[in-house]
């Protein structure tokens, strides 16, 4: 997917929901979109999938220009939307074989059993949709946009409200998906799902994107790391040989410090400990993770 100079106003306010946003999505890859709520996230996949006219700019799936081949670029993309939208007097199996009619599936290429078992429904095919829990009724989003077999898969906050175990089982058939060719477009606020399955993320904040890059490389933005040495001795203060060094004492013999990797080697650190006469009992280290690279752009990105 492709967009270039995508604009979105809202009202006579005239209010940006996107302000010429340009993003390309590598053919094949998981991609995450992170902003905080309101950021233009959902507008942005609304205009890809045919829900809202853009106010400005280009956007095509797939190599289909969204204006010129409309059709054939909506039955290239498969939304599962953050609300819930089905039939409450159908089943499962009823709503996932109509929905597959809709975008026009032969009867003998229709994958609804497998599609149920893919995303653990299958044990209710035969349930009346108003007796689903909220989290069944999630699963059954991601179920309704894979009947058609898109080529790219759009993930608008898809595991809202689903427990853990089931959530494991999605993401293990999105990665089977995504293995196969599929190529997904993922938001969620869990930004440790993004951190463990994004190839790229880009991080959009009031209609404009703020980053986008590799995973690995925003997760290398920030150099910084925090170090808990825990001290056979209850120390309370920093000792004056120890002074040229970030410490604090957060409790009796428990230090911090926080230091920039690319600067500093804790080596240093350990070896004036040694010096000062001081035990290490245990060290605790926290690296930088994508939450922290989300709060430093959106503090410091594009204001309103």
């Amino acid at each position: 997917m492709e967009v270039r100079g995508l604009a979105k106003t809202y009202g006579k306010s005239a209010r940006m929901a996107l302000d010429h946003v340009d993003l390309a999505i590598p053919r094949g890859s998981i991609f995450g979109l992170l902003g905080p709520n309101g950021a233009g996230k959902s507008t942005l996949i609304n205009i890809l999938a045919g829900l809202v006219l853009k106010s400005g700019g280009k956007a095509s799936i797939w190599g289909i220009d969204i204006d010129e081949n409309p059709r054939q670029a909506r039955a290239a993309i498969g939304v599962v939307p953050q609300e819930l939208n089905i039939d409450p007097f159908f089943t499962p199996w009823e709503l996932l074989d109509l929905q597959a009619g809709l975008y026009g599936v032969p009867k003998s290429e229709r994958r609804t059993d497998e599609i149920l078992e893919a995303v653990g429904l299958v044990e209710k095919r035969n349930a009346w949709g108003r007796t689903l829990s909220g989290g069944m009724r999630r699963r059954l989003m991601v179920a309704k946009a894979l009947v058609h077999s898109p080529p790219v898969l759009v993930l608008d906050e898809p595991t809202a409200g689903v427990d853990v175990e089931l959530r494991r089982q999605l993401w293990a058939h999105v990665r089977s998906l995504n293995q196969s060719g599929t190529t997904v477009l993922l938001t969620t606020h869990y930004l440790e799902e993004a951190e463990e399955l994004c190839d790229r993320i880009a991080i959009i904040n009031h209609g404009k994107v703020v980053a986008c890059d590799t995973t690995q490389s925003l997760l290398g933005r920030l150099d910084v790391k925090e170090m808990v040495v825990l001290l056979d001795q209850p120390i309370t203060e920093i000792p004056a040989s120890l002074q040229e060094f970030a410490l604090s004492v957060s409790q009796p013999g428990r230090l911090v410090f926080r230091y920039e990797p690319s600067r500093t080697s804790p080596g240093r650190l350990f070896a004036a400990l040694q010096a000062a006469g001081l035990e290490i009992r245990d060290v605790i280290t926290e690296q930088t993770d994508l939450e922290d690279i989300f709060l430093q752009l959106i503090r410091s990105g594009v204001q309103p």
